[in-house]
């Protein structure tokens, strides 16, 4: 298991962008400078595609929120390599491309639901260790308790605006699949 840190370069793959709290904490994290994002046109493509199961005014939102991440974090993108893809052997052909973009930026970690897509033992041949959001969150929270604290504070408070009513963050982190998380900040 790699150690987090503030210099790790973590790829977010997709299916960790779509849930808004989950993005919203990965990117305070990232603005925190507790990790370096990165992450491929591609990668916020298919992310805006996923919100279109929530309506067709969905994808417009998720677009507006991708060009926020991309100004936030303009070093973040890494260019899409297919030189890389072609020599890459997956479960998934179709996430070929994310790991290709953490083999060109140099990443430390993929951040990931779909750990069956992505086989230890390929991404140990290319230096890159496969982390699920609840276990890469924790683990930030368990080295820098304050900051994700006004970071988890944050999304709540957003969260409560959005909704015009009163949110506890045990439900948030509940549905972003965040139970460590959960457990760690005594929820």
């Amino acid at each position: 298991m790699s150690r987090i840190g503030q210099q790790t370069k973590a790829v977010l793959d997709a299916c960790v962008l779509y849930p808004t709290v989950l993005r919203e904490i990965l990117q305070g994290a990232a603005e925190a400078g507790l990790f370096l994002p990165v992450f491929s046109e591609r990668i916020l493509r298919e992310w805006v595609l996923a919100t279109a199961k929530l309506g067709p005014a969905a994808p417009v939102i998720a677009e507006g929120e991708a060009a926020a991440l991309r100004a936030a974090f303009p070093r973040a993108l890494e260019r899409e390599r297919p030189d890389i893809e072609a020599r890459l052997i997956l479960p998934d052909p179709n996430d070929r491309h994310v790991l290709a973009t953490a083999i060109a930026s140099g990443a430390d970690v993929i951040v990931t639901f779909n750990a069956q897509d992505f086989p230890g033992h390929v991404l140990a041949a290319e230096r890159i260790t496969r982390r699920d959001p609840d276990g890469f969150l924790w683990e930030l929270q368990s080295r820098q308790p304050e900051t994700m604290a006004r970071i988890l504070e944050t999304v709540r408070a957003r969260a409560e605006a959005i909704s015009g009513q009163p949110q506890s963050l045990k439900p948030l982190l509940k549905r972003a699949r965040l139970y460590r998380l959960a457990k760690a900040v005594g929820l």
